[in-house]
């Protein structure tokens, strides 16, 4: 159905930058919200920044001020400007996209394969 594919993640050092991108492919009517998710070795995938359709944006708190996100939404990519890089937000990334099921409140999930983001000191 949803095909998602990352591209951008890289080794870094700290304080440099790097930018993600993501596009959806194939059934991609209905895809309201995107985001990414991030997953470091022994922990849980946990929100890095999400995007509605019309442009809403949130942040993890640990992200704010030196991550962006935004979309392109005829080309159905969303990006993920991320500054300042830290040795914590090494993790692979993943693009989220969320269809809407019919039911208030209530998506499916669609994850691309991720991205390795590599921070060194």
């Amino acid at each position: 159905q949803v095909q998602l594919v990352e591209s951008g993640g890289g080794l870094v050092q700290a304080g440099q930058s790097l930018r993600l991108s993501c596009t959806a492919s194939g059934s991609i009517v209905g895809i309201n919200n995107m985001g990414w998710y991030r997953q470091a070795p022994g922990k849980q995938r946990e929100l890095v920044a999400t995007i509605t359709s019309g442009g809403t944006t949130n942040y993890a708190d640990s992200v704010k001020g030196r991550f962006t996100i935004s979309r392109d939404n005829a080309k159905n990519t969303v990006f993920l400007q991320m500054n300042n890089l830290k040795p914590e937000d090494t993790a692979v990334y993943y693009c989220n996209a969320q269809r809407a099921t019919g039911t208030w409140g209530v998506f499916f999930n669609y994850w691309g394969q991720g991205t390795q983001v590599t921070v060194s000191s």
